[in-house]
Parts: C-alpha cells; structure tokens; sequence
C-alpha cells in the first residue's frame, strides 16, 4: 500500500483523482505499477486498476493473475471490479472505501452476484485513514 499510496500522491498532484494501484505475486514480486491518468489522457478508462492490469500482463503475459495481489488505494467501481473478475485477480486490497462509486463494498457488489465468474479474496480498509486524507485534501481543492 504504500507504494500505491505514493502514486496515488502523484496522480494528485497532476489534477488527477488520486488512486494508485500495485500488481504483485504472492512472493511480492512487484509486475506493474499505475496511477490514474483519466485527465491527462482525456480517456474514462484509465483508471490506475485498468492500467496495472494491462501493464501487468504486457509483461507477464498469461490470461489470468490468480496468483497475485492487486492493491489500490480505493474500493474499486464497476468498470474495473469487472477487470479484476475478468482477469481473475486472487486477492484484493483496497484502502478507502468509496460509498458512492466503489463497487466491491458498495454500489453494485460486483463480487457477490452468481453470474460473476471469479471473486477474488477482498481486504478493504487497509491505511484506510491515509487513502481517504488523500481523497478528501483532493476534492477539497475541487469543490
């Protein structure tokens, strides 16, 4: 989380929301590190989840991540909840909960509906305190 942590910092001082992600083995071998970049390359996918999960597997290759962790710095929403499933990611870790567009804990509950094919192991909460300092500082400025 701490290497997220400090993404997600830079993400914010680039004007992006600040959420950053981590893809790693059970070894802790770090694959792919990412931040948002949704403003800077004008795009509503990349979200820092989307762009680990692909820098992940351009260097990893192989069609699923069940054996890896991927950790961010918030609760991820319905596109990239989707990702994770899709790529059957084993463990997530998530640090702020995110009541309006998370959809793990809230929202949608991805995770729990019978016609998503993977769920992966879920740990939210994690530096909960400092992902969310971060997100509110931000939005902060914005409102």
């Amino acid at each position: 989380m701490v290497t997220a942590l400090k993404l997600a910092c830079e993400a914010a001082e680039a004007g992006e929301v600040p959420v950053g992600a981590v893809l790693s083995n059970d070894d802790g071998v770090v694959f792919a590190t990412a931040r948002n970049y949704v403003e800077a390359e004008q795009n509503p996918a990349a979200h820092a989840e989307m762009l680990v999960l692909a820098q992940a597997w351009a260097v990893r290759g192989g069609k699923y991540f069940s054996d890896c962790t991927l950790t961010v710095t918030m609760e991820p929403c319905v596109l990239c909840a989707g990702a994770i499933a899709a790529f059957r990611v084993g463990k997530l870790v998530f640090g702020a909960y995110d009541p309006k567009g998370g959809a793990v804990e809230h929202g949608p509950r991805v995770f729990t509906h019978a016609s998503t094919h993977h769920k992966p192991e879920i740990v939210g909460g994690v530096r909960e305190a400092e992902c969310s300092a971060l997100l509110k500082a931000f939005f902060a400025t914005k409102r």
